[in-house]
């Protein structure tokens, strides 16, 4: 490798950890979907711990959820994340409302995680990684990496394997408390897992997809060979109106001999 070899290899480098950085940022919503993750849950056990009101508190990050749904659509942005957070915390209000045990709101989230956590792992072990499931589309390779970039493919697997081990951590402590903490403890406790994990499968995800080969463009190739087919066809209709008229000019040729 020569001193002028080093730069552009620098530099491609850095570009593929500034995309995958990118995609990690687009995928799992940054730093507002963090917010919009983990207020509806800081709002109910806050208001819950000061009052003991199961009703107050389930409405409260209902209504905290809708409101930053209006904002996002207020903002014309993307809304799966806040539209995910809605549907967490009105199935968490209605299993508290059901049962009136107040613990039961974080219920379905918890059986979400634990759900999410087996399938990272399941779907790793049946050669199909889930990490790269949802980033493949964002990447723009969509499944060109299970059989043309198994380089890649190994880097999903491992980011999998992380975000399944962790999930399934996160549910060994929350579990336990579901069944032997009080509400207000769970709440606090389930809160400050909120963050930490997610940042850490971010972070090994990262890791583990800044090492791998760079993702196939599927999308460019595709539009390469539309490209490519065009080009073939007007070759060819240029060239069969230039027989054409080679044709034309033997007969008329013929005619005047």
């Amino acid at each position: 490798m020569t001193s002028l070899d080093k730069p552009t290899e620098d530099t491609s480098a850095q570009e593929a950890r500034a995309v995958t950085e990118a995609a990690l940022f687009e995928a799992f919503g940054g730093v507002r979907g963090m917010i919009e993750t983990v207020l509806p849950g800081l709002l109910f056990v806050t208001i819950y711990t000061v009052n003991k009101d199961l009703h107050l508190s389930a409405i409260a990050a209902l209504a905290v959820s809708v409101v930053l749904v209006v904002v996002r659509l207020a903002m014309k942005d993307t809304v799966k994340h806040a539209f995910s957070g809605v549907f967490g915390v009105a199935f968490g209000v209605v299993f508290a409302m059901m049962t009136g045990n107040a613990k039961d709101f974080y219920l379905p989230g918890m059986l979400y995680t634990l759900g999410l956590g087996l399938a990272y792992i399941i779907t790793t072990l049946c050669g199909v990684p889930l990490i790269g499931l949802i980033l493949g589309p964002v990447f723009k390779e969509n499944l060109s990496w299970r059989t043309r970039n198994p380089g890649r493919k190994k880097a999903y697997a491992k980011a999998s394997y992380a975000w399944g081990a962790i999930l399934l951590a996160k549910c060994a402590i929350l579990f336990p408390l579901y069944w032997w903490a009080d509400t207000t403890q769970l709440g606090w406790v389930l809160v400050a897992l909120k963050i930490p994990p997610f940042l850490l499968a971010v972070w090994l995800t990262w890791v583990f997809l800044a090492k791998a080969p760079a993702p196939i463009d599927v999308f460019a190739e595709m539009e390469a060979e539309e490209r490519a087919a065009e080009a073939a066809k007007a070759a060819g209709a240029a060239g069969a109106g230039e027989t054409a008229e080679a044709a034309d000019a033997t007969r008329a040729r013929s005619v005047e001999k």
